[in-house]
Parts: C-alpha cells; sequence; structure tokens
C-alpha cells in the first residue's frame, strides 16, 4: 500500500512503513494518522509478515502533531489520538521504530508504542505537550515513564526538554545509537533475524514482555511457566535445534 503521504513495502518477513511528508517534517495530520492506522491494520492481518518497521522520510522521523491541520477538531469527535493510539495497542505482531531524525510529542509516543527503537546519530527526542498547551493522548505518561524511569519522565514532560541520541541511549530510551547511513541496514537486519523466528512464539514473547507491564511479577511468572509447558516441545525437536546450533557454528568456525 502507497499513498502520497505514506509509503508501505512488503518486503520478505517484514513491511516498511515510512512517513512521507518530509516537508512537514512528517507531522501528523488527519490523513496521515488515517493512512497509518490502516497500515497497521493491514501488516497484523498479514501473516507473511511477523515484524514491522517504521521510519520517516529524511530529515525526520515525526515532528508530532500537524497543529495547521484544522481538521483535527472534527475527526472522531475531537479525538483523532483515540483510534490512531487505539490501533498501536491492538497491534498484535513488533513494531521497531528506526528513528532517522528529530521525534518529538506525537512522534516520541509513537517511538515508545514500539517494541524498541534504534536511532541514527541525527535523532532528537522530546515532549512538548505542555510547552503547546495540549495534554498526552498516545501513552506519553506511562510509557516514557517505563522507559526511562518516571523522574526522568517527569522532567522532560514538565519542560519540554530535548534530548539527543546519545542521551537517549544512556536513558534507556533506545537500544542503539548507529551513524544516519547504517540506520535502515541495521534495523533490517535486527528485522530479519526476527523472522527467522516461529511467528507464534514470537507473538506469545511479546505478549510475556507486555504481561510484565499489567500484572504483578509473581503472576507474570506463572504465565511464563505456563506457556511454557503448553509449548513443551519434543526429543526430535530439541535434536533438530541441536544439529542446527552445530551446523551453524561449524558455518561460523570455517566461514
Amino acid at each position: 500500500m502507497t499513498t502520497e503521504v505514506l509509503l508501505v513495502e512488503r518486503l520478505d518477513g517484514r513491511h516498511e512503513i515510512t512517513l512521507n511528508r518530509p516537508a512537514k517534517r512528517n507531522a501528523m495530520n488527519v490523513e496521515l494518522a488515517s493512512a497509518l492506522v490502516a497500515a497497521l491494520r493491514d501488516f497484523d492481518a498479514d501473516d507473511s509478515a511477523p515484524v514491522a518497521v517504521i521510519t520517516g522520510a529524511d530529515p525526520a522521523f515525526c515532528a508530532g502533531m500537524d497543529l495547521s491541520d484544522t481538521s483535527w477538531a472534527t475527526t472522531n469527535r475531537g479525538k483523532p489520538a483515540d483510534t490512531f493510539s487505539a490501533a498501536l495497542r491492538a497491534l498484535g505482531k513488533p513494531l521497531i521504530a528506526a528513528v532517522n531524525g528529530p521525534a518529538i510529542t506525537g512522534g516520541l509516543e509513537l517511538v515508545l508504542s514500539c517494541d524498541f527503537a534504534i536511532a541514527s546519530e541525527r535523532a532528537l527526542f522530546g515532549d512538548t505537550h505542555g510547552r503547546v498547551g495540549l495534554f498526552p493522548g498516545g501513552g506519553m505518561t506511562v510509557h516514557l515513564a517505563e522507559a526511562i524511569g518516571v523522574r526522568r519522565a517527569r522532567q522532560l514532560s514538565y519542560t519540554g526538554e530535548l534530548i539527543d541520541a546519545p542521551t537517549a541511549l544512556r536513558l534507556g530510551l533506545v537500544n542503539e545509537v548507529v551513524p544516519h547511513d547504517d540506520l535502515l541496514p541495521r534495523v533490517r537486519a535486527i528485522a530479519s533475524a526476527m523472522a527467522e523466528v516461529d511467528p507464534s512464539l514470537l507473538v506469545e514473547l511479546r505478549l510475556a514482555y507486555h504481561r510484565r507491564s499489567v500484572v504483578s511479577a509473581e503472576e507474570a511468572l506463572d504465565a511464563e511457566l505456563a506457556v511454557s509447558h503448553r509449548r513443551r516441545v519434543d526429543a526430535a525437536h530439541m535434536a533438530a535445534v541441536r544439529d542446527g546450533v552445530i551446523a551453524r557454528g561449524r558455518s561460523r568456525l570455517h566461514g
């Protein structure tokens, strides 16, 4: 699926979604938000793609809501973020953020809604909801605190300060920072490795990590054990795994 404001490539084992309003720093207007919701649902329904990557057309990842688009006020009863946020929350498969530039306010919420993020050295992050007189509606007050701790999250939201990619890495907001030209190759390599995992196992791993944020540690441990018992494998599977590990080891040794 491709629209003027959103590009989607269906590749081997993944979808690559690109926000494509570079002149507006990929700020979300109603058209882009609607296209992204459709793309996420399309990815979720595609059994051939266990993982998706989302990025922005340079020079930005996403500058947040396009405040010049007055149609926000009359879309979805004045709450356009509801549908967009719901689509991200309903997503059943992993989504990786390839943060190629500034990810501000709603753009930061989009990064935080992904399973994890890899950043270009050019990335910047900030929550400016307060500075423009808006209250977050895309998960900022929950996901930012989970990512970097509640005290640091408060500081960023209360002040609107921006942080650079190395600081985001140090705080745990992103997993890696790479040179700009290496960003997509690195994220594609990660996505390809994920696509080699049994898709149903990948989904259950994702659910297990999500469960830990909504239930107690004891409940999460019990749930993990229950899934482990349910997915218990036989001796033939274990032998195949062993042989595969040995073969890969020999390949690396002689490669």
